[in-house]
């Protein structure tokens, strides 16, 4: 190949990818043609590596595209085309292809809670072992309701948000261990069946269930949701497959990510019910609907949406396009 005609069939474009690079504020049209670009010269440098590897233009080249990857990376995160894309398709589509994961995860912990539930309602003895009397009382008469209710509802919002959002974030952070996310989520459900079986023996299961499910069923369903993907980001390192452990883990990494940030958003839905609709004065029955309402919008968010996006290739991992120029940028 002449590398000079070569060079000067493409100065061009690499001068307009340079002048794309360097401006500060960039159109949604400019940020597609950035990254267009970007994956043209990716190519380009990949053909003058192979066929006439000269080390000034390996070089610029690479220089060019580093930069170049860190812009479009910037452009695209900052326009509303890529957050409808987050939402429409690389979320859902994560959701939806690990959905077998969080769906056992969901129905192994409302089994435990069902079965610890009704082994303490027989088992009276260790509730007086775990409270006092006084200690119950004030929880079923007052503790329980006063709690929905204690704060501002957009400040128990924010509190809600942010405690959730904690535990979901320590299942997929310490998904790679495995072990304290079973603890995790056991810890969760048994203080949910002991607070429920008090307040069922003490004649409050209906005013229990009437707080619980409004919020409880989005909320709790978004925490198994984490709590499955990282059991599966631990089985990567386990049982890779056909990829190696450092290329499943990454993978299953990067798709983890992609669920921690949408659940942001899931979590946030749920603390606004459970800070405005939860403690409001509704009947039982709006409340409630209101709470499977919510659960039903994300669940066909995952098997419509999820489904059709995952029909269309997405997987939850970033685009395999960047991938691919983020090796040839790094070789």
């Amino acid at each position: 190949m002449d590398l000079d005609a070569y060079v000067g069939a493409h100065a061009p474009e690499w001068r307009r990818l340079e002048e794309l690079t360097r401006k500060h504020r960039l159109t949604g049209a400019e940020a597609d043609e950035l990254v267009e670009r970007y994956q043209q010269v990716a190519t380009q440098l990949s053909v003058v590596r192979t066929s006439a590897p000269d080390a000034t233009v390996v070089a610029h080249l690479s220089s060019l595209l580093s930069r170049a990857r860190n812009r479009a990376a910037g452009a695209r995160t900052g326009t509303w085309r890529g957050v409808r894309l987050f939402f429409s398709e690389r979320f859902p589509a994560a959701l939806y292809r690990l959905r077998w994961w969080w769906l056992a995860t969901l129905a192994a912990n409302v089994a435990v809670t069902a079965v610890m539930m009704l082994w303490l309602l027989e088992h009276p003895a260790v509730e007086q072992s775990l409270l006092s009397p006084e200690q119950v009382d004030q929880l079923v008469s007052h503790d329980f309701e006063d709690y929905y209710s204690e704060y501002a509802a957009s400040h128990f919002a924010a509190q809600v948000w942010v405690n959730n959002a904690w535990v979901a974030g320590l299942c997929l952070a310490l998904g790679v261990l495995g072990v304290p996310i079973v603890y995790l989520l056991f810890q969760n459900v048994a203080n949910l069946a002991i607070i429920g079986s008090i307040m069922i023996r003490h004649d409050h299961g209906a005013h229990f269930w009437g707080l619980i499910l409004p919020h409880g069923m989005l909320e709790l369903t978004a925490v198994f949701v984490a709590g499955g993907v990282g059991l599966r980001l631990f089985w990567s390192w386990v049982e890779p497959g056909a990829l190696t452990r450092t290329q499943s883990l990454a993978h299953e990494g990067r798709t983890a990510g992609t669920v921690a940030l949408g659940l942001v958003a899931v979590l946030f839905v749920s603390g606004l019910i459970e800070a405005f609709v939860t403690p409001s004065g509704l009947p039982t029955w709006a409340r409630i609907g209101v709470g499977v309402l919510a659960e039903a919008v994300f669940l066909a968010y995952v098997f419509v949406l999820g489904r059709d996006a995952a029909r269309r290739g997405a997987t939850g991992d970033l685009d395999a396009a960047l991938l691919e120029d983020r090796v040839a940028t790094q070789a």
